[in-house]
């Protein structure tokens, strides 16, 4: 056979490869739409073997070849019906939405549309006659909204990303309830060409993933105008994270109200950040939270009303059946607002603007739980306005700011995801992502007893590797420490035993273990330290003196059996400043 032959031989081999792997992905998505039995995720799914087809026909090159996405219902897909959770809305599309379409082109393939709280009006994903959609961790408590079904379709594993959009936070409450990623650019970013409008002046699609890689990626996929939308804009992205980023944290009193152990939560994430090397400060966000109490309070609500009043206004006789009664009342009264009220707000929305920016100058980014709490179906039903209401306390203020952020998971508590949010000024997305994908990245925690630590001649292969300090810590008393024969001189950390309280007596760490510092390194960072580490050392778990293990430097028996045993002197540290 030529080579030529050979070559289109192995392409065609190759494509029937991942077509069929295109047609498993597929069988996989649609056998577990089946298992998990959620029927009020979707609105509309499409025909399986229509997908099936679609997917084994894509290019494999393709940046998103075989990937699979839901379409929350208020983003057009042609060949599917458009209702933004009314049916007394539906319209059939012609086309696909830009973004849709941008993402189909990359490969993707559209499984379907999804449920959300209509009219993109809600936080809470239960203001649907489709019905009101259950959380994928916990099925008594509520999803988060507006794009509830986007964001459950993901978190279920069914779709591996999904459209959704955010005018007030509905991109990203969603995503912090589902332990995922949750993606908001830059106003105008992505066009919102075939997009049914909430507020045309603040909505934003976005994107739902596990994976921040994946969410970005679909995100940069979709930016850019379309000469068609009259607010998309070109990206500037702004400079990049700098050396030490400083992330501001909401005051003390700014975070109260946390459904019970989320402080703690929050707590553990900003020392994640300060693990980082990042520095944190404390800012008084107050002019932000104003700002947020406009969107729903103030008189930039007559958008909604502008958006789809005319519609509601038109068959008050469904509302309790087609249209949902709490959005209908939003939607309803957003007739109210005089002009010169708006123009009051607008002024106000200035004036608090330019206070928050003076707060957050010389800060990188944001970092705020993304929303406040968990609330169950039932509570939710109880006060479907009250409840509503809590959700949006960290959400509501970025679009009307023009600011960038994104949801990223932090974590469980009591069994259900925490997640947290950062936000920062129009076009830092790719500031924000950096900084989430610091903070989700694995990391190793390392202990240091000798020549690594803090001051000491080889602690810059530490840094250089992404290491920052964690905390000082002692280990278990069943260790020794010897002065090894090495240059720069170094000690050996070997566990031996029980060493008697008193023992050795030039220092005062007898027998209460060895002073060492914890380090954190990234896990690539982690890896390739370790692989240029010298014999005799070695890295392996050491117990420390409160219990718990970690992992450290130790060093080969056979290295210390002519080597000084300092044991006594408690450190390496208190060894040399004694020599």
């Amino acid at each position: 056979m030529s080579g030529t032959n050979r070559t289109a031989s192995a392409r065609a081999g190759g494509a029937a490869g991942a077509a069929t792997a295109a047609a498993d992905r597929v069988r996989d998505a649609f056998d577990r739409i089946d298992a998990v039995d959620r029927p009020e995720v979707w609105i509309t799914l499409r025909d399986r073997a229509a997908v099936l087809q679609e997917a084994e026909a894509v290019d494999p090159t393709l940046p998103l070849a075989g990937l699979l996405f839901a379409v929350k219902d208020n983003i057009d897909v042609a060949g599917l019906p458009t209702t933004a959770a009314a049916r007394s809305y539906a319209y059939e599309p012609a086309a696909d939405a830009t973004a849709v379409a941008r993402l189909r082109a990359a490969g993707a393939v559209v499984v379907g549309k999804t449920n959300l709280d209509q009219f993109a009006t809600g936080l809470v994903g239960t203001r649907s006659p489709f019905g009101a959609v259950r959380n994928a961790w916990d099925p008594t408590r509520i999803s988060g909204g507006s794009s509830s079904g986007s964001a459950t379709a993901v978190a279920l594993g069914i779709v591996d990303f999904a459209l959704g959009t955010d005018t007030a936070g509905s991109g990203r409450v969603p995503a912090a309830l589902g332990n995922l990623v949750g993606v908001k650019p830059t106003k105008g970013l992505v066009p919102n060409t075939g997009v049914v409008p909430a507020c045309r002046s603040q909505d934003c699609v976005t994107v739902f993933a596990r994976s921040l890689d994946l969410a970005r990626t679909a995100a940069e996929l979709m930016a850019g105008p379309d000469d068609t939308d009259p607010l998309a804009r070109i990206d500037v992205a702004l400079a990049d994270v700098p050396a030490v980023p400083r992330i501001a944290i909401p005051l003390p009193s700014q975070l109260e109200g946390l459904a019970p152990g989320w402080a703690e939560a929050f707590a553990a994430a900003v020392e994640r950040f300060r693990a980082l090397g990042h520095q944190v400060v404390e800012v008084d966000i107050a002019p932000l939270l104003d700002a947020a109490s406009l969107l729903y309070d103030g008189a930039f609500v007559a958008e909604r009303y502008a958006a789809v009043g005319a519609h509601v206004e038109a068959h008050r006789d469904l509302v309790g059946d087609d249209l949902d009664p709490s959005v209908a009342t939003i939607v309803l009264g957003g007739a109210r607002p005089t002009a010169a009220e708006l123009f009051a707000d607008q002024e106000r929305l200035d004036v608090l603007g330019a206070a928050g920016r003076a707060a957050l100058a010389g800060t990188t980014a944001l970092l705020t739980p993304t929303t406040t709490w968990h609330p169950t179906l039932d509570e939710v039903a109880a006060d479907p306005i009250g409840a509503n209401s809590r959700m949006g306390r960290y959400t509501n203020f970025a679009n009307l700011l023009d600011m960038a952020s994104l949801a990223v998971p932090a974590g469980f508590v009591d069994g259900l995801p925490f997640g947290v949010m950062l936000t920062g000024p129009a076009f830092t997305d790719r500031r924000l992502a950096a900084l989430g994908a610091a903070f989700l990245a694995p990391t190793v925690d390392l202990l240091v007893v000798g020549a690594h630590l803090r001051d000491q001649p080889l602690n810059g292969q530490l840094v250089a590797s992404g290491g920052s300090f964690v905390r000082e810590a002692r280990t278990a008393s069943d260790y020794r420490l010897y002065a090894l024969d090495t240059v720069p001189p170094k000690p050996g950390l070997v566990r031996v035993g029980p060493v008697a309280s008193g023992a050795d007596a030039p220092g005062s760490g007898s027998g209460s273990g060895i002073a060492g510092e914890v380090w954190r390194l990234p896990a690539a960072g982690f890896g390739t330290f370790v692989a240029s580490l010298p014999a005799p050392m070695a890295i392996g778990t050491v117990a420390l003196e409160d219990g718990t293990d970690v992992t450290g430097f130790l060093v080969e028996p056979f290295a210390v059996e002519d080597a000084l045993d300092i044991t006594a002197f408690g450190g390496w540290r208190t060894y040399r400043e004694q020599e």
